[in-house]
């Protein structure tokens, strides 16, 4: 598991983890069939799930207004696809949040707000 934390001194509330036990509420309203799905919590931070065939690393990375989340995916198993769930929490001069999975811009195939 990778954790990218930015804190302190200038009191950012950046952060990306990767997270194992996923509320009932936003479980619910995963879908399995979706490669790529962004849940916002209505709080500050947002659900990030990312359905994937092998082994992810992620790396996080801020420019500007934008907040890009790199996915590297290795060791890929055709036969098995496998949940993966982050929790991103962002600055208030981020407005945009890019995903690229090995190198590649891939969107968001649903964007959800929890109510």
């Amino acid at each position: 598991m990778v954790v990218s934390f930015l804190s302190a001194c200038n009191s950012s509330t950046l952060s990306f983890s990767e997270i194992e036990n996923v509320p009932n509420n936003v479980q619910h309203k995963v879908d399995s069939n979706l490669k790529l799905q962004l849940i916002n919590d209505s709080e500050k931070g947002y659900y990030i799930v990312f359905h994937s065939s092998g082994e992810v690393e992620t790396d996080v990375e801020t420019q500007g207004d934008k907040v890009t989340i790199k996915f590297k995916v290795t060791n890929l198993q055709d036969d098995v696809v496998k949940q993966n769930t982050f929790y991103l929490t962002i600055d208030p001069e981020h407005d945009v949040i890019d995903v690229l999975v090995n190198g590649k811009a891939m969107p968001f195939d649903m964007v959800t707000v929890e109510s």
